[in-house]
């Protein structure tokens, strides 16, 4: 079964850190790019970062840049959201995503979804 697996998510107070991880089942990513989106509630599934399948080129939404930094670890299967300066507009649903001919923050563009991981920011 093809699938993707996040994990890292929970409660932190603003100004902390979390590392969101997300790994494949069935699939290698080596040939996919990765992304990661999020959805709070009441509102559209937003794009937060994406990075490519060759040369490692990142791209990332305005409200994120600076804090969070997108990686991938082809050997691990394994993409990775590392989010610093949390702040409490951040809560959401994180979701990976990976897709074969895919760029860029547009969610139709992602073949293959994972169930998505609980991020809190608050005091």
């Amino acid at each position: 079964q093809l699938q993707l697996v996040e994990s890292g998510g929970g409660l932190v107070q603003p100004g902390g850190s979390l590392r969101l991880s997300c790994t494949a089942a069935g699939f290698t990513l080596d040939y996919y790019a990765i992304a990661w989106f999020r959805q709070a509630p009441g509102k559209e599934r937003e794009g937060v970062s994406c990075i490519n399948s060759s040369d490692g080129t990142t791209l990332y939404a305005d409200s994120v840049k600076g804090r969070f930094t997108i990686s991938r670890d082809n050997a691990k299967n394994t993409g990775y959201l590392q989010m610093n300066s949390l702040e409490p507009e951040d809560t959401a649903i994180y979701y990976c995503a990976a897709g074969v001919w895919a760029w860029g923050l547009t969610p139709t563009d992602y073949d293959y979804w994972g169930q998505g991981t609980q991020v809190t920011v608050s005091s």
